[in-house]
């Protein structure tokens, strides 16, 4: 089986990149989702290329040629060609020295079947010949591409474990590919593994997750990732549909006073949670300003910020030798005349 090579030759610039990086002496295929789109008879989008030589090689072959080369991932062997305003990864043949589950240490190889190994699916894994169309399935990705059906290069298990996105890109890619049910060892695999998901960054779930309810129709994948309790890891909302769907359930066989005994009971609030409660009891808006005033003891002006913080306490003029006020506002009048005035009362000593 073979695609027809035009679908990659047509594009402005695709020709000049080839030639730069030598294609035609086998250095370069096209690989990944080009190839499959193609297959499947769409429009393919992004455009990767795979090749035998280095890294340092590729950007120099590209700055020779006039292509503009951009190392956005030179340490793991990608190199962005813009070649005519056409934009291709390049990425040198690799495999997997370590990995952590977020990033791996990769080594450069010369050998095809290698470099399709340590990609996720099989479907992903289809390398094609830049001038002759030739295709080169190592894992059986073009039988499962026919099927309809999204399955992990080898162990899954071992292909999680790389990589723990990988669980969010199964059910994205079986909502646009799959047909029928999952792969039932990729499905238990994910199940096992889910809560991986929570060592990620919010930025790369966020951006799978997107892409999932972007397609035509995520319903019924949705629905399956929900009730197998893959989002409770990073997205709990969804846990409830778990739950509504078995109340539910439980209504319609008559069994809701069951139900209701077997929901958990709320967890009591901690003593920090009720602290935490009492001070934000304790906090009060600041008193509103009001504008300057005299004391008529001493004709001096008193701001209204100045007259607040001296509440309970001595006339400013009378310091040290009259008692506090017993008026938890302001007093208005200082009578200075030895005798309870009427207003605050205050009783001076001298």
């Amino acid at each position: 089986m073979k695609l027809d090579p035009n679908a990659f030759l047509k594009r402005t610039g695709i020709k000049r990149l080839l030639n730069a990086l030598d294609a035609k002496q086998g250095t370069a295929r096209f690989v990944g989702g080009a190839v499959r789109d193609l297959l499947l008879g769409e429009k393919p989008g992004d455009l990767d290329l795979a090749t035998t030589l280095r890294p340092d090689e590729v950007v120099r072959r590209l700055e020779a040629a006039g292509i503009k080369a951009v190392p956005t991932g030179i340490e793991h062997g990608t190199v962005t060609a813009v070649s005519s305003g056409t934009v291709v990864e390049v990425t040198t043949l690799r495999s997997d020295v370590s990995t952590d589950g977020r990033r791996a240490t990769v080594a450069f190889t010369d050998d095809w079947a290698r470099d399709a190994g340590r990609r996720d699916f099989t479907i992903n894994a289809l390398y094609a010949d830049p001038f002759t169309g030739e295709l080169f399935d190592y894992f059986g990705g073009l039988e499962d591409l026919k099927s309809r059906s999204v399955r992990f290069i080898g162990e899954p298990l071992q292909r999680i474990a790389e990589d723990h996105l990988r669980i969010l890109r199964y059910f994205r890619f079986h909502a646009r590919y799959g047909h029928g049910s999952p792969d039932p060892h990729a499905l238990e695999a994910c199940v096992e593994r889910a809560n991986d998901l929570m060592a990620l960054s919010r930025e790369r779930i966020a951006d799978e997750l997107l892409k999932l309810f972007a397609l035509d129709d995520p319903t019924p994948t949705v629905r399956m990732m929900a009730e197998r309790g893959l989002f409770t890891p990073v997205v709990p909302e969804f846990s409830d549909v778990r739950a509504d769907r078995r109340q539910a359930e439980a209504v319609e066989q008559g069994e809701e006073a069951a139900f209701q005994r077997r929901k958990p009971a709320a967890r009591p609030q901690s003593e920090g949670a009720r602290l935490s409660h009492r001070r934000r009891r304790r906090c009060r808006p600041a008193a509103p300003v009001r504008p300057a005033r005299r004391c008529q003891g001493h004709r001096k002006m008193v701001s209204a910020a100045n007259a607040d913080r001296r509440r309970r306490r001595d006339c400013p003029r009378h310091n040290g030798r009259a008692r506090r006020c017993p008026n938890p506002s302001p007093h208005r009048r200082c009578m200075g005349s030895g005798r309870l005035s009427n207003r605050c009362g205050i009783r001076t000593i001298g």
